[in-house]
């Protein structure tokens, strides 16, 4: 790669270049006695020994992982696996928890009152999660997040009555927001940049599997008395094994050094980069510790009132933010939660015997094609993968409306309970929901949790925290309007709604979304500098791998 020295948030708003970065503005650039042609002006100083130290950690070692890589991203992945499980295990609870909070049933309003107590949970969770830790770090906040998980499925366990049970969801919400904001920013400071895309899905997939995890435990307790009761309190477990490995978990390298803590940041690094030479640890560390001085001493001369309006007002933070929200917004909007919350009750109307097991084959794809794009999110890159899985999205959810719209004429267009329904038409809901589900899992599931790479350091907790937040807000409106608009537009009418909000997110990631695969956090902070960046990110990394090249020749 080329190493850049970072400009700081004002330098990157000005045209104006200095004396040493004209003298680099042609096309051949003398560097240590050595010629190197880089097609396109290059307008930040460049050092030949920096560069191939950057490439020798990155071509030649980073992609060996160690196995502290692995422990370390796993550990923290349980976070995501408790997101997953919560999301999951809601779906069997509402259809077997009979009249068990009350004499009655649980009505469609008590239902996404339950469910929406959460999501608002995970609202403030999340807004909250990347601020705090900003100045406490990022392994306090773990734990705050798991002793909520621990405190709010042990009160749903314990609930005989509509206002506990909405207590204790409101905790796990807290919880989960907080985990959803924190883990994925936690992997992508401690992953070596090759290999950040796909650790970051490592914690995508811990989602889906902890929905997968949490459907096959309904599947086994659905018909059992009080059964949702050891659903919903099991996932008091894995919170007690991440609140156990957070014993041994490092902090953030980048938190380390804004604390002063050099040394013990430099030996994160080199459990990190196990192979690479103290020399190349070294550059490592002196190249994270001027970005995270530049943004400290940002950050004391803007205190968290400014820096939250410099969001909105600084261009290239604006338009990181924008990214970052419009991904996570269209995540939720394109409609995958309510599958997620009421697949169960979904698949029962439809008139399938056993809806619980019928969820686990679409949380079973979710967590398949999760795996897909863990194979191939660095390789393809964030911005092609959605360009190829959301076509397919639309596809699944337009098939899926016409598929609703022509089983349900016999009803007036709505789903009754009793009914007798085609077999066929369910078989093509089925389909149609695995196919949207797979695609989903390929690209829009995943890619929007690459949001701290967006977000310069000093910004990022604020930044991952209003994504977080527009996140969970859509999963708020999604979650507590589902029930309410199938009754006043038809099942096949909120289908057709959510086909046509996600292909309005495919005209967004074409028009908005650069590429970062590839690029270091602190390049992905330059692209923003050229309106959304999607031009000059293909012109960054098109530069790294020539001079990966080159590099590599001997040249």
């Amino acid at each position: 790669m080329i190493l850049r020295s970072k400009p700081s948030d004002s330098a990157l708003s000005s045209p104006v270049l200095s004396s040493s970065e004209n003298s680099l503005q042609n096309d051949h650039s003398t560097l240590l006695g050595r010629r190197i042609h880089i097609p396109g002006p290059v307008r930040h100083p460049v050092r030949l020994e920096d560069a191939e130290l950057e490439l020798s950690v990155q071509a030649e070692r980073e992609e060996r992982v160690t196995w502290f890589i692995w422990g370390l991203v796993f550990a923290a992945a349980i976070g995501g696996l408790l997101f997953g499980y919560d999301t999951g295990v809601i779906s069997g609870t509402l259809v077997s928890i009979g009249g068990d909070l009350g004499p009655a049933e649980l009505s469609a309003f008590q239902k996404e009152l339950i469910t929406s107590s959460t999501t608002l949970g995970a609202l403030l969770g999340g807004l909250a999660g990347g601020i705090i830790s900003d100045y406490t770090g990022r392994k306090p906040v773990l734990t705050l997040a798991n002793i909520l998980f621990i405190s709010g499925a042990i009160g749903q366990s314990l609930s005989h009555a509509i206002a506990p049970m909405v207590v204790s969801r409101f905790l796990v919400g807290l919880g989960v927001g907080l985990a959803a904001c924190i883990v994925p920013l936690y992997i992508g400071e401690l992953s070596p940049t090759r290999l950040r895309g796909r650790m970051v899905t490592v914690n995508v997939i811990a989602i889906t599997f902890g929905q997968v995890v949490a459907y096959a435990i309904g599947a086994g307790f659905e018909k059992r008395p009080g059964g949702w009761r050891w659903m919903v309190g099991l996932g008091a477990v894995p919170a007690g094994v991440q609140l156990a490995c957070l014993l041994f978990l490092p902090e953030s390298p980048r938190i380390l050094i804004r604390q002063d803590r050099a040394d013990e940041a430099r030996r994160v690094l080199r459990a990190i980069y196990a192979h690479a030479s103290e020399q190349q640890v070294d550059k490592k560390l002196e190249v994270l510790r001027e970005s995270v001085h530049e943004s400290v001493a940002a950050s004391k001369q803007d205190g968290f009132w400014e820096k939250l309006r410099s969001m909105g007002t600084v261009p290239e933070r604006r338009r990181a933010l924008i990214v970052a929200c419009g991904l996570q917004a269209f995540q939720q909007l394109c409609g995958f939660n309510t599958l997620m919350y009421y697949s169960a009750s979904l698949f029962q109307a439809v008139g399938f015997d056993n809806p619980t097991a019928v969820g686990l084959i679409i949380a079973g794809t979710n967590f398949l094609f999760t795996l897909v794009a863990l194979k191939w999110i660095d390789r393809i890159g964030r911005r092609r993968i959605m360009l190829w899985s959301s076509p397919w999205m639309v596809v699944g959810l337009v098939l899926a409306a016409v598929s609703f719209y022509f089983m349900t004429r016999s009803t007036n267009g709505y789903l009754v309970d009793g009914a007798q329904y085609s077999t066929t038409w369910s078989a093509i809901v089925l389909v149609a929901m695995i196919i949207y589900v797979a695609a989903y899992a390929t690209g829009l599931g995943n890619v929007p949790w690459q949001q701290g790479e967006l977000f310069s350091l000093s910004v990022r907790g604020i930044g991952s925290s209003i994504a977080t937040a527009t996140n969970w807000s859509g999963n708020l409106l999604i979650g507590a309007t589902y029930l309410s608009l199938i009754e006043a537009i038809t099942t096949a009418g909120a289908f057709g709604l959510y086909a046509g909000l996600c292909f309005l997110g495919l005209v967004f990631v074409v028009c908005c979304y650069p590429e970062t695969a590839g690029l270091s956090l602190e390049e992905v902070q330059m692209v923003f500098r050229h309106d959304f960046g999607i031009m000059e990110s293909d012109r960054l990394r098109r530069e790294k791998r020539e001079l990966s090249e080159r590099a590599g020749m001997g040249l």
